[in-house]
């Protein structure tokens, strides 16, 4: 069962994305049409704010998300730490020290411009990468963000 977001467990929370981002380049986005039915879309352009339980991501290759979106504004984001060398240590050591799994659970906002301060970030990220033949084809064009404002999370139960 889902837990509040508070100030003192959102920084845990932000750590357990950026180990799960590090290892897989995405998380996943999942939210559901008009009908109820389920989409899940792997997003790599996904940022966590530091302050205020929210985030945005980079509206590129989404088709789904914003048709859904129109209907039913709830998201739930995923992110699983798939670090090698962190499977094999919790494994051998029979725990994990941190959770390999966190979901967080939220609303979505409207397309919007993005700010600088935000295009800077997808920039940081995307390294190198972005000046690429294919980097400049995939992210040449991050024209829109939409943010995404987070109340409740779920960690990964394993019983290690």
């Amino acid at each position: 069962m889902p837990s509040p977001i508070t100030s003192q467990n959102w920084p845990s929370i932000r750590q357990n994305f950026r180990h799960g981002f590090a290892t897989n380049l995405h998380v996943s986005i999942a939210t559901a049409d008009v009908e109820g039915q389920p989409n899940v879309t792997p997003i790599g352009s996904f940022f966590l704010n530091r302050d205020d339980f929210s985030g945005f991501y980079f509206e590129i290759f989404t088709q789904n998300i914003p048709r859904n979106a129109v209907t039913n504004p709830k998201v739930c984001i995923m992110a699983v730490n798939s670090g090698k060398w962190y499977w094999l240590s919790s494994l051998f050591f029979g725990k994990f020290k941190t959770p390999p799994m966190t979901k967080i659970y939220g609303t979505i906002g409207e397309r919007r411009a993005p700010t600088p301060a935000e295009i800077e970030r997808g920039n940081r990220r995307l390294g190198r990468m972005k000046a690429l033949p294919g980097g400049k084809k995939l992210f040449g064009n991050m024209s829109f963000v939409r943010d995404l404002h987070f109340h409740t999370f779920e960690l990964a139960k394993v019983p290690m």
